[in-house]
C-alpha cells in the first residue's frame, strides 16, 4: 500500500527508495501490510516509519498491479491521506524525503508509472 500525502500548498510528498526495486527513485511512502493489520493501520504505520508524519487515511485513490519477482502479481492500494502533524524526516526505509509541486513531478526521477497513476486518479 502507499499514501498520497499533500501539504497546504498542494505539494506531494515523495520518499527516495533505499532498496530494490527501483532504489534511488522517488516514490510515495508505503510498504507491505503486516499479518492481521488493516490497510488503514498499514498506511498510518508506514507513513510514520518512512517520514515521521502523523496522517489519517482517507479514500482509496486507486490500485496498481505489478509483476512479482518469480512470477505472479501483487497489488499496491494507494490511499489519499490527511496530514495531521509533523515535519517529514527520512526514516528507516527512505533515503530522503521531498515535497514536489504537481507541475514539477515529471522532472523528478520517480518510480515507473507513478506520475501517470496520480494523474489518472485525479490526484495531481
Amino acid at each position: 500500500m502507499s499514501a498520497i500525502v499533500t501539504d497546504a500548498a498542494g505539494r506531494v510528498l515523495l520518499v527516495r527508495r533505499s532498496h530494490a526495486p527501483e532504489a534511488g527513485r522517488w516514490a510515495l511512502p508505503g510498504g507491505k501490510v503486516e499479518p492481521g493489520e488493516t490497510l488503514a493501520d498499514a498506511v498510518i504505520r508506514e507513513v510514520v516509519e518512512e517520514t515521521g508524519l502523523a496522517v489519517r487515511p482517507g479514500r482509496e485513490a486507486g490500485v496498481v498491479r505489478r509483476r512479482a519477482p518469480g512470477g505472479g502479481t501483487y497489488e499496491i492500494h494507494c490511499f489519499i491521506v490527511d496530514l495531521l502533524t509533523g515535519e517529514p524526516v527520512a526514516g528507516s526505509d527512505a533515503a530522503g524525503v521531498l515535497w514536489v509541486a504537481p507541475g514539477e513531478l515529471p522532472t523528478v526521477q520517480t518510480v515507473h508509472g507513478l506520475v501517470d497513476a496520480l494523474r489518472a486518479w485525479g490526484c495531481v
